[in-house]
């Protein structure tokens, strides 16, 4: 990777910081790319001298994208969202980034989607990142194509939400507790994606999942990081029926769950095969990192014991 030039897709986010110091530390220039730049300024300081560029770019308007691979040698796409613009990002949005750097000659496309990501599936989010492998595919065959299971890190909206819950409530109040996920690090993550660009022949048009060495179910997730942030509260599997109102009607205490999320939790979120030390990289246990900033949800911070052994 020394030397390359890196143009990085939403490179200032949870996962993108990530991506960055990995870029940085094999030695590549980064150029990142987002709505607002700014937002990701603290990352010039991680390289070195002209290591690291900036500029504007949205996944859905293809002008800004052109100048952003403009003469790079690889391309990172990390956009992705929830919400309203769901297709315009996942899916076009992807499309779009693929077709700019197939247009500028790039040579390596590592394209990040999600573990249940398919045209057919039930919840938008699903189809929508399907749909964008599907673009992705069409216009840069060569593409390397990602999917992680859930992303854990000291800055995610994951183990922090519920640990929130866990932290507040006087029980835990799990939905599908029976669902499987298979947790993967954030930094686990990011080295991926540079093993993936580092050798892109050897990934090139595979589609590699992503998870950690931990597979639970929701309720066992649940009852672990209860014992983690030293509480001693009662993790209670809702019924179904009640999953169902809430998602439709109303909000769990401090978690608010969507339609589309309750439809994306009828499924297990487990990896198919052993996509990390396909790229020679050995997971993380989420025991082996959280503690570091799970510490703030106890009730005496880093003075508290955590009841969880390591």
């Amino acid at each position: 990777m020394k030397d390359r030039l890196v143009t990085v897709i939403g490179g200032g986010g949870f996962a993108g910081r990530y991506v960055a110091q990995a870029l940085l530390k094999a030695g590549a220039r980064i150029r990142i790319a987002q709505r607002d730049p700014r937002g990701a300024f603290f990352i010039k300081p991680l390289g070195g001298l002209g290591q690291t560029q900036f500029i504007a770019a949205d996944v859905r308007r293809p002008d800004t994208l052109a100048r952003a691979v403009a003469g790079a040698d690889a391309v990172v796409n990390l956009a992705g969202v929830f919400g309203p613009t769901i297709q315009a990002v996942n899916a076009d949005g992807a499309g779009n980034v693929a077709r700019a750097a197939a247009a500028a000659g790039v040579t390596a496309l590592a394209h990040v989607s999600a573990i249940g990501a398919d045209p057919d599936s039930p919840s938008a989010y699903g189809r929508s990142k399907g749909e964008g492998e599907a673009q992705v595919r069409a216009v840069f065959p060569d593409a390397t194509i990602l999917r992680p299971s859930l992303i854990f890190g000291q800055e995610d909206q994951f183990v922090n939400r519920f640990a929130g819950i866990a932290a507040r409530s006087p029980f835990v109040p799990v939905l599908k507790g029976g669902t499987r996920i298979q947790p993967v690090f954030v930094a686990d993550v990011a080295d991926a994606i540079v093993a993936a660009l580092d050798k892109p022949q050897a990934h090139a048009g595979q589609t590699i999942e992503l998870g950690g060495p931990d597979v639970m179910t929701f309720t066992q997730f649940n009852q672990w990081l209860v014992q983690a942030i030293g509480k001693d509260k009662p993790v209670v599997e809702l019924p179904d029926f009640v999953g169902a109102g809430l998602a439709r009607f109303g909000f769990l205490p401090g978690a608010p769950i969507t339609w589309d999320q309750w439809l994306m939790l009828q499924k297990d979120n487990v990896a198919k095969g052993d996509g990390l030390r396909d790229l020679g990289i050995t997971p993380t246990p989420l025991g082996a990192v959280a503690a570091a900033w799970l510490v703030r949800y106890r009730k005496h911070g880093r003075f508290a014991r955590s009841r969880h052994a390591a």
